[in-house]
């Protein structure tokens, strides 16, 4: 108990609780105001430079909510020189393309045509599976549904499908169909692991995939899509 004290209570000044409250509520008011004036709707449409600019108003929100010796003012200060600054930046990013991507990035191409966009696999963080964890939520079974996927800079996918009578064989995505298979037993088309590019056996014991020279092959698939 005397430790549960110690911990919660010593050093407590009674006094400035009402102040914390109101202070607390002051702020929180102006973390609103921020993001409001940012013109985003949800954290899901933050670019990486957004996210950096809430990420260091932090200390200047949190600070003046429990230390006494911060006024508020200071604070609000703090977030009219970032908002002034966040609108400025925006301003020419507009304007001046390199700005705009750097400071946002732009969007890259991930699945053409039914298969993986390997030019530019080193360009992006996100891991293949990743990748394959988003076009599932988009309800895609396999990549030969696919026409064209774009990486937006917010992080989400935007995908194009190829119509039912147009749908091809392509690499499946889900976990119980992106499965090794034995070549020499499976002579019906293959969708290599690593790209998506889709061929035959050809009669061969050892099959490499031509167009990113990997060797590890699934079954691949050319269901439609479920409406």
């Amino acid at each position: 108990m005397i430790a549960l004290e110690k911990l919660f209570v010593e050093g407590a000044e009674f006094g400035f609780l009402v102040e914390i409250v109101w202070r607390t509520v002051i702020m929180f008011l102006l973390i609103l105001l921020i993001l409001r004036l940012s013109g985003r709707r949800g954290v899901r449409q933050l670019t990486l430079f957004e996210v950096a600019i809430i990420i260091s108003l932090g200390s200047a929100a949190g600070d003046p909510m429990f230390q006494e010796d911060i006024p508020v003012l200071y604070s609000v200060i703090v977030f009219a020189c970032v908002i002034v600054v966040y609108k400025l930046v925006t301003w020419i990013a507009s304007r001046v393309n390199w700005v705009a991507v750097a400071m946002e990035g732009k969007a890259m191409t991930i699945v053409q045509d039914g298969v993986f966009d390997v030019k530019n696999e080193n360009k992006h963080d996100f891991s293949k599976m990743e990748f394959f964890a988003e076009l599932r939520n988009q309800s895609v079974e396999h990549l030969g549904q696919v026409r064209e996927g774009i990486l937006e800079v917010d992080g989400t996918m935007s995908i194009l499908f190829y119509s039912d009578e147009d749908t091809k064989y392509g690499l499946p995505l889900f976990p119980s169909r992106y499965k090794e298979v034995d070549v020499r037993v499976h002579n019906g088309p293959l969708a290599c692991m690593y790209c998506g590019y889709v061929q035959h056996r050809e009669g061969t014991a050892h099959l490499r995939c031509s167009r990113c020279q990997h060797d590890q092959w699934a079954v691949a698939i050319n269901t439609k899509r479920s409406t």
